[in-house]
């Protein structure tokens, strides 16, 4: 599969709420993310999954929008923006996709530090609300 059509997968994923079944979906089973707060490489589906998820529930608002896309060979990287509690996250999700077009790594890159800090705050609230539902 192209990177183009790997990533218009990606869209459509995302643009229906990053749904748990549809991320895992569009995903390899040995997929890595990088977070902009966590120091330690995600290793594995379900983890990858359970970032990109809460991801999507704190970072995917109202006001979230994709601004820029530049799409090389194999790997998209896609800015955007959002506002969360008031303070505007401006970011980059680096997307690697293997030749079917699965997910192989996602990394995510977020500025000014007031932002990290407030990215940081959500994703944990989120990750902590999914592993209690999971429990």
């Amino acid at each position: 599969m192209d990177t183009r059509s790997a990533l218009a997968r990606w869209h459509e994923v995302a643009a229906a709420g990053s749904k748990p079944e549809e991320i895992a979906a569009i995903m390899r089973e040995d997929a890595v993310f990088l977070s902009p707060v966590v120091h330690t490489h995600q290793k594995g589906r379900p983890i990858v999954v359970a970032y990109l998820t809460a991801a999507g529930k704190t970072l995917g608002n109202d006001s979230f929008r994709y601004v820029r896309e530049v799409v090389g060979e194999g790997t998209v990287v896609l800015e955007f923006e959002t506002e969360m509690d008031g303070i505007l996250v401006n970011g980059i999700d680096m997307i690697s996709f293997d030749d079917d077009g699965l997910i192989t790594e996602f990394k995510v890159m977020v500025r000014p530090l007031k932002a990290i800090n407030k990215v940081w705050e959500m994703m944990a609230a989120q990750l902590e609300r999914q592993k209690a539902a999971a429990d």
